[in-house]
């Protein structure tokens, strides 16, 4: 190996003296209760067109991976025990955040049969973000901060 391609692979290896720090990971695990996709679709464009990555904010599948749970639409009767299940498999200390106006108070569907209401009438709620749907610019400023504060 020519003492040129030592140097590029040392220098890979290594990071940049200056590189800046990274933001602190938050990982998200997503719980759809029965909402009308809207927030769902905002989300998405979070992930990819925002590079939430980037900003520290990451979705995982498992509640043993996640810091916090990100609840969407309202709570509806069927969906309870599958969100409590989800809350009670998550290691300490875990989170809630209500994405959405239904995900709050049951936003437009509050008052139905078949809604129990929102995310906080079955687990705690720490962090709610208004809007029918927030925006990913509102979704990633608070859920900047609130990966910063935990």
């Amino acid at each position: 190996m020519s003492a040129l391609w030592r140097t590029l692979w040392r220098n890979l290896l290594r990071s940049p003296p200056n590189a800046p720090a990274q933001p602190r990971r938050l990982a998200l695990l997503h719980r759809d209760c029965g909402s009308c996709n809207g927030c769902e679709i905002e989300l998405r464009l979070l992930a990819a067109a925002y590079d939430a990555a980037a900003h520290g904010l990451v979705f995982v599948a498992s509640p043993q991976h996640a810091d916090a749970l990100l609840v969407t639409g309202p709570v509806s009767r069927n969906t309870e025990a599958a969100l409590g299940a989800a809350w009670d498999a998550m290691p300490d200390p875990r989170r809630v955040v209500a994405l959405g106006d239904c995900a709050v108070d049951g936003g437009v569907f509050k008052g139905s049969y078949a809604v129990s209401g929102g995310a906080g009438s079955v687990v705690p709620v720490d962090l709610a973000i208004r809007g029918c749907p927030p925006t990913p610019a509102q979704m990633l400023e608070a859920l900047s901060v609130f990966a910063k504060s935990g």
